[in-house]
Parts: C-alpha cells; structure tokens; sequence
C-alpha cells in the first residue's frame, strides 16, 4: 500500500455499543478534547450529566447509561474520538455509512452537520424516543453457525410476521436489515407473539433493551415531534459521499440539503433501515480497501462479516473465511478493539 492512502469505507456503530466493558473508553480516547468540553457544557445546561460523568464519575448501570438520551450521545462521541484519531496521512475515508443511529453519526463524520449540531439531533432523537418507548425490538438471525445464508429461512420470517401481524391487536414489522440478523419491531402483543413463535436458538429470540420499536410506522408520533423541533437544523451537502438506510448515496456535489432534513427526520425514522444495502453500496460503488467501524465496542462487526460473505466480498464463503482473514489482513478494522485502532491511529 505503500505510495497511496488505503481507501476506508466507514460504518457508524448504533445503539447498543456501549456497554459495561466500553464503560472508560470516550474517557481513555477523549479527555480534556475541546469539543468534550463543548458537548459536556450542553448537557449541563440541558440539566443531564455530563458525558465526562458518565463515562467516568458514574458507575455503569444498564438502566441509567442505556437509556436513550444517555446511551445515543455516549455511543456518537465514543465514534467521534475514534474518527478524529484516523490518521489522514495514511488513510482516505471515500464514504461514510451507519446502522439506524449511526445514520446520524455518519451525517457528523460526512460533513453533512456540524459536530455540535450532530450532537443536538442525536442527543434529542435519543430523549424523544426514550420519553415516547412505543413498542420494542426483537432480534433473530436467519443464517447458520458458519454466517452462510439461509434464504428459505429468512423468507419464513419474513412471512411469520405478515401472518401475525394485524391479528389480536398485534403489530410487527421489519425494523433493520442487519446482516445476517432481522430485528422486528412491534407492540408488546406482537413481539410476545413472535417470541413464542420462533424456534429457540442460542440465545435468540433477543429482546432488546430498552429499545423503541425503530425504523417502524409507529414511530409516527416521534417523526411527528423531531420534524416540529427540528425545523430548523441546518444540514449542508456532505464532504464525502454518504450513504443512508436504502443504499441511496448522497455525494458533496449532487445532494440537497432539504432532502437530506426530510429523509433523516422523515422515511428513516418509519421505514425499515437496510444495513445491508448500504453496506453492499459501500464496497461496490466505493472499492475500499478496508471497512472501518469506530466504537465503542465490536458488536457491528460481526453483522458486518455476514453482510459481507452475503455478498461474496473477495471471495468470503463462510464465518471460518472471515476470521482466518481477519488473523491475516484485517480486512475488517473494528476501532473498539485496542490493537486493530492502533493500526489506523496517527
């Protein structure tokens, strides 16, 4: 590679990065940065604690750090300490991609808002659902032990919930298409009824926590909401291409800003987010050399390595072809993990 910056494709991490184990991290990578100090300065005015607080005064407690006004500003710094740490003499970011909230991340990281104005929409998109919680999500995979699909499989569940929703007061609906996983959304009496329809396996169905149900119609009431007190959030074409929840890429000299505002606070919001497609967009239309996901944490990784052995990424097969490449020439750096950030870091 010498001679030319390796081409990294970039892919925002959402909710449920951070964790007991990420706990420390934004601390470890971040502290005493200006913009910490601008983002802790917000949230003490809003009345919330400090990022600071959580990440080190705070003892981690899944029902406080999770909750969504905590947890979604907690997860975008984490990333953002992570991305100014790329070192830009080695390395070209040709597009920026996320899974559901890193939507919003990615918007921060592409240029399409400013960092500060990132952290206002994530952090009131993150209190305006938790406040709302309509509805829950629910994640089962539909590919097998070695990540290869299983297409027959993942029509069945797909026609599981058609057949159940809409009956006894139930609504389901496709949430994400997250790799080798589907997350549903639904009402309590949906997600009850999908739990006990599907096979038990490992430690699926997962419910997970404190989630809303995402990426759903009913949603409807918060996209309602965010369009009102957002109004005026001033998003600009981004620096490079960006590319959204349907595989649509946004690029610096063809994208407009008030479609870009009523995408991200519009059909994202009630429509099922695709990872996938926007994962399979990325390496074809972008030709990176290396996929790069920010932390906090790893938990993307894997969905990212079934997305990719879905597309046959260089002649990836299986979840064996994945991790022998990975022991070899990551093609896969995942920041949350010390020793692969340190072969970016300047």
């Amino acid at each position: 590679m010498s001679g030319r910056r390796e081409r990294l494709l970039v892919v925002c991490p959402g909710r449920g990065t951070y964790h007991q184990t990420e706990w420390g991290s934004l601390l470890r990578h971040a502290a005493g940065s200006d913009w910490l100090v601008r983002f802790d300065t917000l949230r003490r005015e809003a009345g919330l604690p400090t990022l600071s607080e959580l990440d080190g005064e705070i003892p981690f407690r899944q029902s406080l750090h999770g909750r969504g006004e905590h947890a979604a500003p907690l997860i975008h710094a984490c990333a953002l300490a992570d991305l100014l740490a790329i070192d830009p003499e080695r390395h070209e970011i040709v597009a920026v991609t996320g899974n559901s909230m890193g939507w919003y991340i990615a918007l921060g990281a592409g240029g399409a808002l400013a960092h500060e104005e990132a952290f206002t929409l994530i952090g009131g998109m993150g209190q305006m659902m938790q406040e709302a919680l309509v509805g829950g999500q629910l994640l089962y995979p539909w590919v097998d032990e070695q990540w290869r699909p299983q297409w027959a499989l993942r029509r069945e569940l797909l026609a599981m919930i058609e057949r159940l929703h809409g009956e006894e007061g139930r609504a389901l609906y496709l949430s994400i298409d997250l790799g080798g996983m589907l997350v549903f959304g639904g009402n309590e009496a949906g997600l009850a009824a999908l739990a006990e329809a599907l096979p038990p396996r490992e430690r699926f169905p997962m419910r997970l926590h404190q989630h809303a149900a995402f990426h759903t119609p009913l949603q409807q009431g918060v996209r309602d909401l965010a369009r009102r007190r957002f109004a005026e959030l001033s998003f600009r074409a981004p620096r490079v291409p960006l590319i959204d929840g349907r595989g649509h890429v946004w690029t610096p000299w063809s994208s407009d800003p008030p479609a870009l505002w009523d995408y991200t606070l519009g059909e994202q919001l009630v429509a099922p987010y695709d990872f996938t497609a926007a994962l399979r967009v990325g390496v074809r239309e972008f030709a990176p050399d290396r996929i790069l996901i920010p932390g906090p944490g790893a938990t993307l990784g894997g969905a990212t390595g079934q997305a990719l052995i879905q597309l046959g990424w260089r002649g990836l097969e299986s979840k064996a072809d994945f991790q022998a490449r990975q022991e070899e020439d990551p093609p896969l750096i995942c920041m949350g993990l010390e020793a692969q950030r340190e072969r970016v870091v300047a």
